[in-house]
């Protein structure tokens, strides 16, 4: 029974991933690999009637009360828009608990394992220590408490050193048994999370994040091999796989290697003294109101500005009041737009906007030449021509969002500092450009407000 209830919550978790795939279904595959999670929880705490051991029964106890009121304060309480820095925090809880599971495992047999067993406690311990210390320098970054700029420890060649330590001491752990080369290995892996992570600059996050969920599924899945937990394989197996995949698909958005992103310090280099002095095209909200009233297709594209205003339930409303109108709405999505993968359509969503009108980009590029209006809200490095035209460009060569395309774009924006590339926008001095500075939820209700008058 152990055996079938184990894969059935495997059967739970792939049919939970599956259900991730589309919008439409993502609510119920997040449910049904919650149920797989209770299955395997109770199964495992259903093993522990065979053991009589009150001490046992207390720590199991106290983790799933503590565990779970913990989940469930976080799931009410954080805002959409704090949604990455909670993520980045699970990732890091996730590879602590793999690593913490390893360590068990080396205090309660001094080390004295299989060969087997001992390469999957150290792989386990290795990544899970990385994950760990990475993930809550990734949270630091995303919550602002350390700068979200790249800080240049060695790149490449000290990583490698680092790297090269931990795994020659998990080695020795590995053939001697001696339980201090594990702890040797694990400090050192922490450190190398640290270091990694602190020189990859805040435009490169949601990479970032996506890498450190993959890390986090293999250390679980290590750790599953450690204590010969089936569950515990294919969840971790299935996280790596589906995070390593994302992880590449974002790298291939970005038109950059993945290498290029944990190594080059991207964004790192301050911004030209000659940004945002150009002349723009200033808008007031009764321009914007009667260029978006006028239009026949008006296509909002977000950005990490929106998340920051928290803008969308105003961007939902400006939209019902124009497709009463019967303007035709639209929503362009950009793969790496805000601080996570799809931080975009997580926000979107909360503001019930239909998730039909959201377009990736390759569904979005080939309308923006028939589009009267592009709204870009908070937005920058995504719509920056730069990328197809400036071959000295950091970014060029990256796909964006085609929206200088369209016969008029409207960029809400509080100022006109770069974005996280550190570089100037040719976007905003464009005749068809109109510029409305200011917070994007009180610009966008401004905006409403004057539609209504006329």
């Amino acid at each position: 029974m152990t055996e079938l209830a184990y894969l059935s919550a495997g059967v739970l978790f792939i049919l939970g991933l599956k259900g991730l795939t589309s919008p439409k279904t993502a609510r119920r595959g997040n449910q049904l690999a919650a149920l797989g999670m209770l299955v395997a929880t109770v199964v495992v705490v259903t093993d522990l009637l065979s053991l009589d051991e009150a001490v046992a029964w207390g720590i199991v106890i106290a983790g799933v009360l503590v565990g779970g009121t913990i989940g469930a304060f976080l799931a009410i309480r954080v805002q959409m828009t704090s949604m990455p820095e909670l993520v980045a925090a699970f990732n890091g809880f996730g590879g602590g608990a793999s690593a913490f599971v390893a360590a068990a495992a080396i205090v309660a047999t001094t080390g004295d394992f299989p060969t087997e067993t001992a390469v999957t406690t150290a792989l386990s311990l290795v990544i899970g220590a990385v994950t760990l210390t990475g993930s809550f320098i990734a949270y630091a970054k995303l919550q602002g408490l350390i700068s979200g700029k790249p800080v240049a420890m060695g790149g490449a060649v000290t990583n490698g050193i680092i790297a090269a330590i931990a795994v020659a001491l998990a080695i020795v752990g590995i053939v001697t048994g001696e339980p201090l080369a594990y702890w040797g290995a694990a400090i050192v892996a922490g450190v190398l999370g640290v270091v990694g992570v602190i020189g990859i600059g805040g435009a490169d996050m949601p990479v970032v994040i996506s890498l450190l969920n993959s890390l986090s599924g293999i250390a679980a899945a290590m750790a599953g091999f450690v204590i010969n937990n089936q569950a515990l394989i294919v969840g971790g197996a299935l996280v790596g796989a589906a995070g390593l995949i994302l992880t590449i698909e974002m790298s291939v958005a970005m038109n950059r290697s993945l290498g290029n992103i944990l190594f080059s310090g991207f964004g790192g280099g301050a911004a030209a003294e000659d940004i945002g002095t150009k002349p723009v095209k200033r808008a007031t909200a009764d321009d914007v109101a009667i260029a978006l009233g006028y239009a026949e297709r008006v296509i909002v594209v977000p950005g990490y500005g929106l998340a920051v205003a928290q803008a969308q339930h105003a961007v939902r409303d400006l939209a019902a009041g124009l497709e009463a109108r019967d303007v035709e709405v639209l929503y362009a999505i950009h793969p790496v737009a805000g601080r996570m993968p799809g931080h975009m359509n997580v926000l979107l969503a909360e503001a019930d906007i239909d998730y039909e009108k959201l377009l990736d980009l390759d569904h979005a590029n080939p309308l923006f030449s028939q589009t009267d209006v592009v709204l870009i809200v908070g937005a920058n490095d995504v719509v920056n021509p730069s990328a197809k035209t400036d071959e000295n460009s950091p970014i060029y060569g990256m796909p964006i969002l085609d929206v200088d395309e369209a016969a008029t774009a409207i960029v809400v924006k509080r100022s006109l500092s770069p974005g996280f590339a550190g570089i100037d926008n040719p976007l905003f001095y464009d005749e068809s450009t109109l510029m409305f500075f200011g917070d994007a939820k009180k610009a966008l209700e401004d905006t409403l407000a004057a539609l209504e008058r006329f």
